[in-house]
């Protein structure tokens, strides 16, 4: 009555597809092709047209810079960006995100957190009294 013990497998990393399509088929495809494919927001973005700034970011991206630094928080990632790091600007320095093939469509901003965590300290000079209670150990 012992029950066969089942060995889990490590669970295999499928190959990523967006709507379907391989990295490599988005890649391989014209902005005009991509355009259906993209979110709401996104779609909206590039019918509108893109600025120049959002444009000279691309070229530098197709252009095969090493070192891409940008603030320019609200471009969509296109699938011609993956695997490429680029440095956005948080507000107050540069932080390096290498883009994965999961991020695509989203906006570079979202991986460049501009709030931290809040760690409160203890109370100081000039706290109430029942705020400067803090037990020993």
């Amino acid at each position: 009555m012992a029950k066969k013990m089942q060995r889990r497998l490590p669970r295999r990393r499928e190959e990523f597809t967006y709507r379907g399509y391989k990295i490599e088929e988005l890649q391989q495809m014209g902005t005009s092709e991509l355009v259906p494919l993209m979110p709401s927001r996104a779609r909206r973005k590039f019918t509108r047209g893109l600025t120049r700034e959002h444009e000279k970011l691309l070229a530098q991206v197709r252009g095969g810079d090493d070192s891409i630094r940008t603030h320019l928080r609200d471009m969509v990632i296109m699938p011609e960006m993956i695997g490429k790091t680029i440095q956005i600007h948080n507000g107050k320095d540069f932080v390096a995100v290498e883009l994965q093939p999961e991020s695509v469509f989203h906006y570079l901003g979202e991986f460049a957190l501009t709030r931290r965590r809040v760690s409160h300290g203890t109370a100081g000079i000039g706290a109430t009294r029942s705020s400067k209670y803090v037990p020993l150990k």
